[in-house]
């Protein structure tokens, strides 16, 4: 089964939530953790210990300009000015570059080939036996998020995974639901949190994919959340107390599931609940 666990914006609580799930969860079964954030990843925090690293590459063009006839059509045929074709030359600007092949395609000289060119890693590290942690890194000034999500969800592909998305809709977030069983969303009682919230539930209506809701931070005052999630007929879950116990552990780079076993039970009882509602589905 494949979590995905997501957010409109940053600072909700998506990472604590999917680290807690998924170390309660490898105390029953063996578990990936998948980071999809690659541009800063942080779930390796609440789990330090040694690492490994494999590299993700992609396919760039490699034009042979002795064969090239300047015809344009690789220009043409890109849709993110990735190839300019100049009367005796051709610019290739590769921050542009969606890695498509659709240029050495188009190529009627066949003056087009493709070289791997690293883009970035995916640090693994397994602090338990039950348990690895797959966490994707983008090469600083790279672009192509959704090439290194697509490799770390490859290698954590077994059993339940459980991918903490990086926050917002953008591309990297599409890529990390695109195969998803279910979304989990957090969320927080606040005028913003259901602002983005609104966005990413309509991102999950348009990739028609299950979903509940977390309230983090409540004050126990959660009554927007609430309504919108009935409107949209939304199952929430789990609703985490504002609490300066919670926050300390937090704080001191721990889980709540490995301190208390109280929360390691509502971990549980979240993980159980998600399944019964995608089975439901």
């Amino acid at each position: 089964m494949n979590i995905v666990v997501a957010s409109g914006k940053g600072g909700t609580g998506k990472t604590m939530v999917a680290a807690n799930m998924a170390y309660a969860m490898s105390r029953l079964q063996d578990v990936s953790l998948v980071d999809c954030d690659v541009e800063e990843p942080n779930l390796h925090l609440y789990f330090p210990g040694s690492m490994s690293s494999v590299p993700v590459d992609t396919l760039i063009p490699s034009i042979d300009l002795k064969i090239c006839d300047y015809c344009g059509k690789c220009g043409e045929f890109c849709n993110y000015g990735a190839l300019t074709v100049l009367k005796n030359t051709v610019m290739f600007f590769r921050e542009m570059c969606h890695s498509c092949g659709g240029c050495r395609i188009a190529c009627p000289k066949n003056a087009i080939s493709e070289v791997n060119y690293a883009i970035g890693s995916v640090e693994i590290r397994k602090p338990s036996s039950r348990l690895t942690i797959y966490s994707g890194v983008m090469n600083p000034g790279e672009v192509l998020a959704p090439n290194i999500i697509r490799r770390a969800k490859e290698l954590g592909k077994s059993g339940l995974m459980i991918c903490d998305a990086a926050p917002g809709i953008s591309c990297p977030v599409i890529e990390t639901c695109s195969d998803a069983d279910f979304v989990l969303l957090v969320t927080e009682p606040t005028p913003f949190g259901l602002s983005d919230l609104k966005q990413m539930v309509g991102l999950i209506r348009l990739l028609n994919l299950p979903a509940g809701v977390v309230i983090n931070r409540s004050f126990g005052n959660d009554e927007i959340i609430q309504e919108f999630c009935q409107k949209e007929q939304l199952p929430i879950f789990m609703t985490i107390p504002f609490s300066r116990e919670f926050a300390a552990v937090q704080n001191a780079g721990s889980l709540v599931s490995r301190e208390d076993q109280d929360w390691e039970e509502k971990f549980l009882g979240l993980y159980r609940r998600i399944v019964l509602e995608a089975e439901a589905r």
